[in-house]
């Protein structure tokens, strides 16, 4: 694969060379994991930046049809939108079903936007591995806004907060057991929760529960990223295009003021050191399925079966032996 005339076509903002090489950084082969990194420090530096919004919510909230409807207004302004939807692997057959393109069907049309499924392959956190080199290549690419919605699973879906300027939480019209239900862990990371499903009859139980919430984000801790009044939580109603367009405003009053006080770089350079972590952890447990470690580890799994070790001295050997950890 010829990096630089993909990395040409990709600022050039071809769609097909964006898929391509979304392709290659979500492979798993070696030699395709060389030719992705080449790739990404080449388009390094590129001094394109898009607003990068992550959005959870539980399943059946209306997560598709929020960012469909959103989507939408965002490429009727103008802008050019990417969304990367993150769909449940099976955990016996290891397969998705990646419907996000159906389920979009309008978005997915449109001249200015960009759909790109991808499955989570029982990646913890409610993204795949590789959506975060996915944003940059969309970066690359000259989209405005990258939209990235996660699996919709509960509450270890925090991950995304680690690659995006802005997290929207997504929830449906409910009573008490629904705010017990979210719990604080991913509270405290939302920069807005967005009431959805707020019409029809359901419309004064989405106030209800807008205000429900309003009133338990004042509980939390001030967060020294946010300006008077976030977070905050607001209603919305995808079907009916409401709400949509106060809440893009106050997502770019939160984004503007981040930017203008030193947060919004601040927080990348945080999300780059944490990826750097994660991905140095990430390697030192390919190892472990790898020979001779992945043979090493069995037998000593087998005398800690038959007893002849503790779990812990067989750890210890297992570092001190193979992977020379000291």
């Amino acid at each position: 694969m010829d990096i630089e005339d993909l990395k040409t076509r990709i600022l050039a903002g071809e769609r097909r060379a964006l898929a391509r090489a979304i392709t290659l950084v979500e492979s798993g082969r070696a030699d395709h994991r060389a030719q992705a990194l080449s790739l990404l420090e080449a388009l390094k530096g590129h001094g394109r930046e898009a607003l990068r919004v992550g959005l959870s919510g539980t399943p059946g909230v209306g997560k598709s049809t929020f960012i469909e409807a959103f989507g939408m207004m965002l490429t009727a302004q103008g802008l050019k939108v990417a969304v990367l939807a993150v769909d449940p692997s099976s955990a016996r057959s290891g397969g998705s079903i990646l419907g996000d393109k159906t389920r979009m069907e309008r978005l997915s049309r449109e001249r200015n936007a960009f759909i790109r499924p991808s499955p989570s392959q029982s990646q913890l956190g409610g993204v795949a591995r590789r959506t975060r080199e996915a944003i940059d290549l969309c970066e690359g690419a000259g989209f405005d806004v990258v939209l990235i919605e996660t699996v919709g699973v509960g509450q270890s879906e925090t991950m995304v907060a680690e690659m995006s300027d802005l997290f929207l939480l997504l929830l449906a019209p409910a009573g008490g057991d629904e705010l017990q239900g979210v719990k604080r862990g991913i509270m405290e990371m939302a920069d807005i929760l967005l009431v959805n499903k707020a019409d029809g009859a359901l419309k004064s139980t989405a106030v209800r529960t807008c205000a429900d919430y309003a009133g338990a984000l004042r509980l939390l801790r001030k967060r020294p990223q946010d300006p008077e009044g976030f977070p905050k939580a607001m209603t919305v109603s995808a079907l009916e295009d409401s709400g949509l367009v106060t809440a893009w405003e106050e997502m770019q009053s939160l984004a503007d003021w981040r930017r203008e006080t030193g947060h919004f770089a601040g927080r990348r350079a945080e999300q780059a050191r944490f990826w750097f972590e994660a991905e140095v952890r990430e390697r030192l447990l390919a190892r472990l399925k790898r020979e001779p470690v992945k043979g090493a580890m069995e037998a000593l799994a087998r005398d800690v079966e038959a007893g002849g070790l503790t779990p812990s001295a067989a750890a210890e050997e297992l570092l001190r032996d193979y992977l020379q950890m000291g």
